[in-house]
């Protein structure tokens, strides 16, 4: 009885052992895990950053290279301020855009960095000041539907007028 139980228990360690690494081994290979070396902290102001939660992910072009880190209003100008953690080796003109984009039509949001051209480089704790908010789907779709039932309403009352005009009773 007391071999079996000892057997039981290096099995158990052992499972145990093969799941922690398959964990590490998933978490640096997937690109999720933190950003490994130094990193800098940057900051944007947005108009609205619907659907952005802390730990979204920050691109450039397509790439991870950080993560939101926080986000609060600004109690003077009501702006959204994320806070960004980006990978320290890199190396971002002051001139640059962040965007607030979609993974697609239901996917999560995320930030988008366009690198500029200029020659001088934001430093640890700037700010990105060139900024594009998010795009809300609903606010395009209402728009679009209203646009579309305004133009036919247009050429529905006229059609209906001509018919009973045609039509002698």
């Amino acid at each position: 009885m007391k071999g079996r139980s000892v057997v039981e228990v290096a099995a158990g360690a052992a499972v145990l052992l093969v799941a922690a690494a398959f964990l590490a081994f998933a978490l640096t290979n997937s690109g999720r895990g933190g950003i490994s070396g130094p990193a800098q902290t940057l900051t944007a102001r947005f108009d609205r950053i619907d659907g952005l939660a802390p730990g979204a992910d920050v691109r450039i072009a397509g790439v991870k290279v950080g993560s939101v880190v926080s986000q609060r209003i600004d109690p003077e100008t009501f702006l959204a301020v994320l806070t960004l953690r980006l990978d320290g080796s890199l190396r971002i003109p002051n001139d640059s855009s962040a965007e607030i984009a979609s993974e697609g039509l239901l996917g999560g949001r995320f930030v988008s960095i366009v690198p500029g051209g200029s020659e001088q480089i934001i430093a640890d704790g700037g700010q990105i000041t060139i900024t594009q908010s998010a795009v809300s789907l609903e606010s395009l779709l209402g728009r679009f539907i209203f646009s579309m039932t305004e133009g036919q309403g247009g050429s529905g009352t006229s059609s209906q007028g001509q018919g009973s005009a045609a039509n002698p009773q």
